[in-house]
């Protein structure tokens, strides 16, 4: 497989965008090699400079459920194109698309969209703090909730702590107010709450996707619904990556634990650029211009946007079964590459969620973050260079997680599995 026009392209990024990308994770550095430069996507498949076809299992990074260039969704945007880009003023697709978001979801009444899930986050704290008039929040080893400054913080010594800085650029005072807790680990977040009276909220991601694919166990959920209720703090799922995906009733739905705030992205924009929040109305009552709390932005519900997460939405409204269908594929292939790596003495630890997948090159069942950087870093990026070479695009870190389509059949799946099984015999052979 030639890559030399990537390469190409690649060079020529590097001269004019830091690192040569606009995301870091795009740029390889975990797996090594030339990130690969796309030209196009149809259906399962993305094609790259080279001419190089991939099965993709990254749809990126989420949001495409229904593949690349769904005809739906495609005719919804081209529509929305030719009545103008951007209005900066209200449209009725914005409370369409609320009212799905609303349907969906028992523990959101009212919710606003933004333009990004870092933006959605950002505001959701925001409004937690004005809602409870408290500063400090809780957020867990390994749980990405964009890079805005109050979120990037590393764990300092002891189970929680108040955060330091984990970014060049982030002042200490930024990240004060930020405790970090041990994800499915509750006395580390009992830690956190006997070290601060003053805490608005606590975040997580209730089915973890940046740290790999790690669910939060229902038990460890259900005794922090607990915790935030007997200290007055309220609870955030950033279901950026896992809305629409786990569940299409959201992580509550699945785990018996009900959010006080909700944090979506991704499927709700279809491919295009969308964030929202969303809550019980007593507490989006604090939001401007209802409420004193200030959140604004000038593309926020932008009428391409809303017309491409409506067609998805509806879509995937009509044809929720198809969640089911996502699933079986899921656990399909990755109980099929297990099989195949067990057998070559390779263990691997596997789960799905919905249309989510993830695996480790791991000996032990992976539950936080420390459990996922004892992964073999080494092996996941020789094994992501053999299957680009068969064909099939995974996500270029060990620590994200792969996602199904509609347009990945089942003959993909298998021919996957079998692809694994080469590569990782390959690899073992030195």
């Amino acid at each position: 497989m030639s890559t030399q026009k990537s390469q190409k392209a690649f060079e020529e990024a590097q001269s004019l965008i830091p690192g040569g990308v606009n995301s870091p994770v795009r740029a390889f550095k975990s797996v090594g090699g030339t990130p690969i430069f796309i030209t196009e996507g149809q259906g399962a498949y993305l094609s790259d400079v080279d001419g190089n076809k991939y099965v993709d299992f990254v749809q990126s990074w989420g949001p495409l459920i229904f593949g690349h260039r769904d005809e739906s969704i495609e005719a919804a945007v081209i529509e929305a194109v030719k009545h103008g880009l951007s209005f900066g003023a209200p449209t009725e697709a914005e409370t369409e698309l609320a009212k799905l978001v609303v349907s969906f979801f028992d523990s959101i009444d009212k919710v606003r969209f933004v333009s990004s899930g870092t933006e959605a986050v950002m505001s959701a704290i925001r409004l937690a703090r004005g809602f409870t008039h408290r500063d400090d929040i809780v957020k867990f080893t390994g749980c990405y909730h964009g890079h805005s400054d109050a979120l990037l913080v590393e764990a300092g010594s002891g189970a929680a702590t108040f955060g330091n800085p984990s970014s060049p650029g982030v002042p200490a005072d930024f990240t004060k107010h930020t405790l970090l807790a041990e994800y499915n680990n509750i006395e580390s977040v009992k830690k956190c709450f006997a070290d601060s009276s003053d805490i608005a909220c606590v975040i997580i991601e209730p089915i973890a996707g940046n740290m790999g694919l790690v669910p939060a166990d229902k038990v460890f959920l259900a005794e922090l619904r607990k915790l935030c209720d007997e200290n007055g703090a309220l609870l955030i799922f950033d279901e950026v990556m896992s809305g629409f995906r786990a569940s299409i009733n959201g992580a509550e739905s699945i785990t018996g634990t009900s959010p006080d705030i909700v944090t979506l992205g991704k499927v709700i924009g279809g491919g295009m650029p969308v964030g929202a929040f969303g809550a019980r109305a007593e507490i989006m009552a604090e939001l401007s211009p209802d409420g004193p709390v200030y959140q604004a932005g000038t593309l926020s519900g932008n009428p391409v946007a809303m017309a491409a997460g409506l067609a998805a939405l509806s879509k995937l409204k009509k044809s929720a079964r198809v969640m089911k269908v996502l699933e079986e594929r899921g656990q399909r292939l990755v109980q099929g590459m297990q099989s195949g790596a067990k057998e070559l003495g390779i263990t691997m630890q596997v789960d799905t969620r919905g249309s989510m997948f993830g695996f480790f090159f791991n000996d032990k069942p992976v539950k936080n973050f420390a459990d996922a950087c004892n992964s073999d870093a080494e092996l996941f990026a020789k094994f992501h260079a053999g299957m680009l070479e068969e064909g099939f695009y995974f996500a270029c870190s060990l620590y994200e997680t792969g996602f199904i389509s509609t347009a990945i059949t089942d003959e993909m799946i298998e021919n996957a599995i079998k692809a694994s099984v080469k590569v990782l015999t390959r690899i073992k052979n030195g």
